[in-house]
């Protein structure tokens, strides 16, 4: 079976061009693509669906306590076996980092992905184990930061990103060349890509590969409850905001409750009042349950580009299509 998914793996990889191979030997995939580790999206079934495509699924730990990762982790080991790496994104901020960092290593995970921290926290203690370790960075300082730390790759989120974002709101255009000109590990771009044409141009302004979320949390495979979804779909270019700057900014669709969010911005309301409304369990009410007054629909700006809900390989059939129609474009 592991023979002939090589097979099957290498023949795919002549059919594409990709500039460089970095990404695809540090995880062992055949294609730079990493599927975002989203709250309330990204469980088993999604992360084992695009493992299985020749990217990079992720377990999305953000929502979940550590013996629900572990079983988590358990089940997509089941779906993959060994042919298939996946990986697991750990948000430093929970205060249950240090067992869910814990979790990875007793099931053997390979991959861990950070974010919301200090790079550093747990790099060395993961890479003496054998694990590829990957952080999160909003500007091209942390990304340097990142590097000298230890971490085997960076990830350049632009401000297009659906939910939680970086302070100084830089876009992803901006983002990725000031990193690639800033370090010499692999480079993976995110922030409001969702098609071909967007791998084609993070390639292009210098990344190694590509970290794509809200398409992939608009698949049958996701988590997301059917109402999320279909607000993304429904989104146009104007319906997304980034709200909650005075605590934790956050890109959302906007509903009812995001309308709250910005009225206190306008108010100058502190740090402590805006904390008060969002109260607990936003997001899962919002993106795992569909609560439309309510909940944050955490989404990035490109989602009015997505207009159907397809399976995870469709998907991604889809963006290796639309990426070598791009690149013929150009070449010819």
């Amino acid at each position: 079976m592991r023979l002939l998914c090589l097979i099957w793996r290498a023949y795919l990889m002549n059919r594409i061009h990709w500039p460089g191979n970095k990404i695809q030997k540090l995880f062992d995939i055949q294609h730079p693509i990493i599927q975002a580790g989203m709250v309330w999206v990204s469980g088993w079934k999604l992360c084992a669906a695009v493992s299985k495509t020749g990217c990079l699924g992720l377990l999305g730990a953000g929502s979940m306590k550590p013996q629900l990762l572990r079983e988590h982790i358990q089940k997509t080991q089941s779906a993959l076996g060994s042919d298939f790496p996946f990986g697991v994104n750990i948000p430093l901020q929970r205060e249950d980092n240090k067992e869910l960092v814990q979790v990875c290593i007793d099931e053997g995970v390979k991959v861990v992905f950070t974010s919301a921290g200090n790079p550093g926290l747990y790099t060395e203690h993961l890479k003496k184990l054998g694990m590829k370790v990957v952080h999160v960075a909003p500007t091209a300082k942390l990304a340097k930061k990142c590097e000298e730390r230890g971490v085997d790759a960076v990830v350049c989120e632009g401000t297009e990103a659906g939910g939680h974002n970086g302070l100084d709101e830089i876009p992803t255009f901006s983002l990725v060349p000031q990193v690639r000109d800033a370090v010499s590990i692999p480079v993976i771009a995110a922030g409001g890509i969702v098609d071909g044409r967007g791998i084609a141009a993070a390639l292009t302004l210098g990344a190694d590969g590509v970290q794509i979320g809200t398409r992939f949390a608009v698949t049958v495979e996701s988590s997301a409850a059917d109402r999320y979804k279909q607000a993304v779909i429904e989104a146009g270019e104007t319906d997304t905001v980034l709200t909650l700057k005075n605590t934790v900014p956050t890109r959302m669709i906007k509903n009812p409750f995001v309308a709250q969010c910005i009225a206190y911005e306008r108010r100058g309301a502190t740090p402590e009042e805006t904390i008060q409304l969002m109260g607990k369990g936003r997001e899962r009410a919002g993106i795992f349950e569909g609560n439309w007054e309510e909940g944050q629909f955490e989404a990035g700006t490109s989602s009015a580009l997505i207009k159907d809900i397809p399976t995870v390989e469709d998907c991604v059939k889809r963006l290796l299509r639309d990426y070598t129609k791009t690149i013929q474009k150009w070449t010819s």
